[in-house]
């Protein structure tokens, strides 16, 4: 099997490193008025847009524009296209002056909108159907960021073919690196302390600042910081919010958000992308076995709750069970990512009495899924198989297009029972 390519981009900056993302902006362009690049603060949305638009339009450092487009939003609108509006979500009136002149161009690839976070009313995005698309970008995989050749690819898994073997050359230092590090393109080449004074501030800001913005109130900056705490320590659990309220108030020793205040939190930090969780899924079944509807509780990016936990690489690499857990949040972010590009959606499977539980579902809008099991080592395959192959013949009534144990060992190879170990090193769309 061929190494997945990326696409070739028109773009002026030569160092700009591709993202899988890049083929659905270039698609959405040459199809539509419009595309909406929404992502997390920092993970590489502007850059991206740069590489088609031939114009921009900076909201969030520019005064002037701000208040051009808090007069009258047609004002931003002229120049070359496509247009870049960076930001547009600081006056939301821009979104139906795009849609009103995208519908007077008649024309695909008139501008280019980017937002760290989505309205709060999202009823607006629904008047942009049939003129602009929503192309959403996650922090790097490590794909994008030179540390997996990506010969494993998903898309491929979810057609039935079988994958190569192959070996990895991360180890378990290294990805506990990675996941201290995170996606955020700003961190590329930096070294660990650089990414942990970064994430720190990121979550600050977060706290102190834009929360406020997002939910329109104060919010108490003691209680959101631990309120993001106990997310992290329930990162890749299905856990409700009555159940992540009480951690916090076991961080706080009592002060701590309530569940009424912490549903806006919840709220707030979704529309920002910094929340990321995975819904469970909802298969036809075989039996009559009753499925948790809990999410499955993620941040956008493993730095962020490692961040928040204050975790270094070697506090990781002293405690296996949490890095177990940010193993599985650094899975589920690429998994996201190039499931996204092969139009697949990612999913948990858990049944309420605990009889049976699955990391990861992918399934394409054909009905065709993948079954995934996350284990850093090796130890913990035999019973992930057993799992897999459980809910393949015993509860879907679809058969799998393959079942994978994704892992942080060396080698890629299928099992006599037909399950399938990757390294997540060899992991790509």
């Amino acid at each position: 099997m061929a190494e997945p390519t990326m696409p070739i981009l028109p773009g002026r900056n030569r160092q700009y490193l591709r993202r899988v993302a890049d083929a659905s902006v270039a698609s959405a362009l040459n199809a539509l008025g419009a595309v909406v690049i929404e992502g997390p603060k920092a993970c590489g949305k502007t850059e991206t847009a740069r590489q088609y638009a031939r114009s921009e339009i900076l909201l969030d450092i520019d005064p002037e524009a701000q208040r051009a487009a808090a007069l009258d939003a047609r004002l931003i609108l002229p120049g070359a296209v496509p247009r870049l509006i960076d930001e547009w979500q600081r006056e939301p009136l821009i979104w139906d002056a795009v849609r009103r002149e995208v519908d007077v161009r008649r024309s695909p690839g008139q501008f280019i909108l980017t937002g760290s976070a989505t309205p709060q009313d999202n009823a607006i995005r629904h008047s942009g159907a049939g003129r602009m698309t929503v192309v959403r970008l996650r922090p790097m995989t490590l794909f994008e960021q030179g540390f997996s050749p990506g010969t494993v690819s998903l898309a491929e898994l979810l057609d039935g073919c079988d994958p190569p073997t192959g070996t990895s050359t991360l180890d378990l230092p290294t990805y506990a690196e990675r996941i201290v590090i995170g996606g955020w393109p700003g961190l590329i080449g930096r070294p660990v302390h650089d990414a942990i004074a970064f994430v720190s501030g990121y979550i600050d800001t977060i706290v102190e600042h834009d929360i406020d913005i997002i939910s329109g109130a104060r919010r108490n900056p003691r209680l959101v910081r631990r309120f993001l705490q106990a997310y992290a320590q329930l990162i890749a659990h299905p856990a409700k919010l009555s159940t992540i309220v009480e951690r916090a108030r076991g961080i706080a020793n009592g002060e701590a958000p309530s569940r009424w205040t912490a549903e806006p939190y919840l709220d707030a930090l979704g529309r920002l992308m910094v929340v990321d969780d995975i819904e469970a899924w909802n298969p036809e079944l075989r039996s009559r076995t009753r499925l948790m509807t809990t999410p499955k509780r993620y941040l956008v990016d493993p730095s962020l709750a490692a961040g928040l936990m204050e975790c270094d690489p070697s506090r990781l690499l002293g405690d296996l069970n949490m890095l177990g857990y940010l193993f599985e949040s650094l899975v589920a972010r690429d998994v996201r990512v190039y499931a996204t590009a092969a139009n697949a959606s990612v999913y948990h499977y858990r049944e309420r009495a605990g009889e049976l539980e699955v990391d990861l579902i992918v399934e394409r809008r054909d009905g065709a899924w993948v079954g995934i099991e996350v284990k850093i080592g090796s130890n913990m395959i035999d019973a992930a198989a057993r799992a897999l192959l459980r809910l393949a013949s015993t509860r879907a009534v679809r058969p799998a297009a393959a079942l994978v144990i994704l892992t942080g060992t060396e080698y890629a190879y299928r099992r006599d029972d037909g399950v399938t170990v990757v390294p997540l090193g060899l992991l790509g769309p």
